[in-house]
């Protein structure tokens, strides 16, 4: 057995031990919550390869639909758990009393644009932020320099926030469907578009099968142990759990959110030296991108964040998995870009594909529809013109 397969466990159980001891610090349960929730989320996208990008490009490309119902099962499990919690908390909604951090964004051509934005950062650096995050615990030297362009991002969107808030996004409306129709009628609609997403998706692919875990004999051990660490996951089976998850941590915390660590690291940083405006006009009172953590480490959003990067290095260790890459210039200077695209897309849609999509949509915001709308825009044209300038080849 190699070296990472026998160091996977061993980092499972340090994970654990330190969610526990987590429980005795500053913010006691929640932190240790947050921290297992992020351990379980990065351990499962790893597991799953579970990548927007990933799975709208091989349904665009190669109509693999496997990847994209992965996403569609992960919405609709997260929408039905997202509703059962949200009408626990307020048993009327109306539009004047929104659930409390919940990512639900003002709706605007400012927030289609973030979008489009940010689709293009996916399609110039391969990835999403989340997905960015686990491919470093693959040796991917490349997702590096995305982040640090994405940090460059957030920090350009915080300058121009000031002005598209006061052109636009001030007036935009803040819509939660649930709050105008109902709980039960946004649920069927918005389970509807999905159902109706998944047939179109389903209709128009080339009938692939994802077939893993199929077989209903009893495992031994070793077999059991080498498919949970060792083997790739079912895209559908990590988009079932993503959805559990998703919706469990409302529970506790807050919604799952990746980009707002990173955009709270920057805006604290910046804001040190003077480099962004001392007053952000109206951020704070939107959950997502831009809430400035109380402390640097002991916090929901941060823990979240090293708890993802911890389980994702776990599974790549299981699978043998990681392998310092060094990308090519070419590669670097995409990435860089790509990861400014991806920042300041986040910044101003107030979330990534994680905070504003996946959570926006499972909370019934409609923003996270629209941020969706925007990221399909620009990935499948940016698909499409890449391959006619490219003629197929690889950036």
């Amino acid at each position: 057995m190699s070296w990472q397969k026998k160091t996977a466990p061993i980092l499972i159980i340090a994970s654990l031990a330190f969610a526990y001891c987590l429980s005795f610090a500053e913010g006691g349960r929640t932190t240790s919550f947050a921290f297992v929730i992020g351990l379980s989320f990065g351990f499962v996208m790893k597991k799953s390869r579970f990548c927007f990008f990933c799975h709208f490009r091989d349904y665009i490309e190669d109509k693999n639909p496997n990847g994209v119902l992965s996403v569609i099962l992960a919405l609709a499990i997260g929408l039905i758990g997202y509703t059962v919690v949200m009408a626990s908390w307020l048993p009327a909604p109306t539009p004047h009393s929104l659930p409390p951090d919940i990512h639900i964004g003002p709706v605007s051509e400012v927030l289609l644009f973030a979008g489009m934005i940010f689709g293009a950062g996916m399609v110039l650096s391969r990835s999403c932020v989340s997905a960015h995050l686990y491919h470093l615990s693959e040796g991917l030297a490349g997702s590096l320099f995305a982040l640090i362009g994405a940090a460059v991002g957030l920090f350009l969107g915080f300058n121009a926030w000031n002005t598209l808030y006061s052109i636009r996004i001030s007036e935009s409306p803040i819509i939660w469907i649930p709050a105008y129709l109902g709980y039960a009628p946004a649920l069927l609609l918005q389970l509807a578009v999905l159902g109706t997403a998944a047939t179109l998706v389903w209709k128009f692919s080339v009938g692939h099968a994802d077939g893993k875990f199929k077989s209903k004999s009893a495992a031994a051990f070793k077999e059991l142990y080498d498919r949970f660490f060792s083997q790739s996951w079912s895209y559908y089976l990590g988009g079932a759990i993503i959805g559990i998850l998703a919706f469990l941590i409302v529970i506790r915390t807050k919604p799952l959110g990746v980009t707002a660590t990173i955009a709270s690291w920057v805006r604290s940083f910046s804001g040190n030296y003077g480099l962004i405006p001392s007053r952000l006009n109206g951020l704070d009172g939107f959950a997502g991108c831009g809430s400035l953590p109380l402390n640097f480490w002991l916090n929901t959003d941060s823990l979240l964040l090293l708890g993802l990067i911890s389980g994702s290095f776990a599974a790549s260790f299981g699978e043998d998995g990681f392998k310092l890459r060094i990308p090519r210039l070419k590669r670097v200077v995409l990435n860089l870009i790509g990861g400014v695209f991806l920042g300041f897309g986040a910044m101003t849609a107030l979330g990534c594909t994680i905070g504003t999509l996946l959570s926006g949509i499972q909370a019934g915001a409609l923003s996270g529809w629209i941020f969706a709308l925007g990221i399909l825009i620009s990935v499948w044209s940016g698909l499409k013109l890449k391959k006619r300038l490219t003629r197929g080849k690889p950036l």
